[in-house]
């Protein structure tokens, strides 16, 4: 495949890919604020199509895209490409999972810590001149029970990261997990059930797919302890909102931490109103280093595979 490939990158990246495919020789249309009509109508023109989670490329641009032959997202999941539509016109989809792992184990540790000492609301009650010291009596990580749902690459790293704080680790996953993985941290493997019934805190990594859609409902949330905080950076859809915010509204769970929603944005979200709930806008990977090396790992993709390495 020639080096002399045409990039259309639609959202902000680092910009450390533009240097590396430039140095290689590809030419690059950056356009952070494109349009879906917009890319409909320019899609035609371009080797190369890259993008991070602001962007959707449909069958309806992919139709359109009759010289594209890799579509790159700059970040971890791939449901905002028709994966599909791509692989039927014999186009490379590429992602970063590589990127964001650090980032999104640290941004969980952090609202675990948040949940256990009510971080957000000391800060905002000392802002109202309220000085809440005895009643902000919180709880510490250290012999707690950790229950990871997807132990892929990031589940993989937090439970690396928990584990360095004297977490228990409980693992779920419909892939089977690596033996001397769950030597190093000390796994303990269980079904579903077990791990929902007996963690203290539940952190989700899974992707979005018809059957992970709403796993997380009314039927789930009543397996958790009364005790237990659920955590989520992966994909709002995974969670029945309406099922979380009843059941955090009467108590049957202590707290939730949620990166990612149903709809985004969420301003405006019935859970941001609960006080037992810290939101955050999906900034899971939004660290200078996880966009870096994710835009490293796929400008270093798209020359392998022009390359004819990957």
């Amino acid at each position: 495949m020639s080096m002399n490939q045409s990039v259309l990158i639609c959202d902000q990246v680092a910009p450390i890919l533009n240097d590396i495919l430039q140095k290689n020789g590809l030419k690059i249309t950056y356009e952070p604020e494109i349009t879906p009509d917009q890319i409909k109508e320019k899609i035609g023109n371009f080797d190369i199509v890259v993008v991070r989670s602001r962007t959707k490329i449909t069958k309806e641009m992919i139709d359109k895209a009759n010289k594209c032959k890799i579509i790159a997202r700059v970040g971890v999941g791939l449901d905002n490409i028709d994966v599909g539509a791509a692989k039927t016109k014999g186009i490379r989809v590429i992602n970063a999972v590589e990127g964001a792992m650090n980032a999104v184990a640290e941004l969980v540790l952090g609202l675990m810590l948040s949940l256990a000492r009510e971080i957000p609301r000391a800060d905002r009650e000392i802002r109202n001149g309220k000085w809440l010291k005895k009643e902000l009596m919180g709880t510490e990580l250290s012999g707690k029970y950790l229950g990871i749902v997807g132990l892929g690459n990031i589940g993989k790293k937090l439970a690396k990261h928990a584990r360095a704080l004297n977490m228990n680790i409980i693992g779920y996953d419909v892939i089977p997990i690596p033996e001397d993985f769950s030597r190093d941290v000390g796994l303990i493997k269980a079904d579903l059930d077990t791990l929902i019934s007996s963690a203290d805190y539940i952190s989700f990594h899974i992707p979005f797919t018809e059957s992970t859609h709403h796993l997380v409902n009314s039927q789930l949330l009543a397996k958790m302890k009364k005790n237990a905080c659920l955590i989520n950076t992966s994909r709002g859809e995974i969670i029945d909102e309406n099922a979380l915010y009843d059941a955090l509204k009467e108590g049957k769970i202590a707290g939730a931490a949620l990166d990612v929603f149903e709809s985004e944005p969420a301003t405006g979200n019935k859970l941001a109103t609960l006080s037992n709930v810290i939101c955050t806008p999906h900034i899971g990977a939004q660290t200078k280093e996880a966009q870096a090396l994710a835009a490293n790992v796929i400008a270093e993709k798209i020359i392998m595979i022009l390359r004819g390495i990957l």
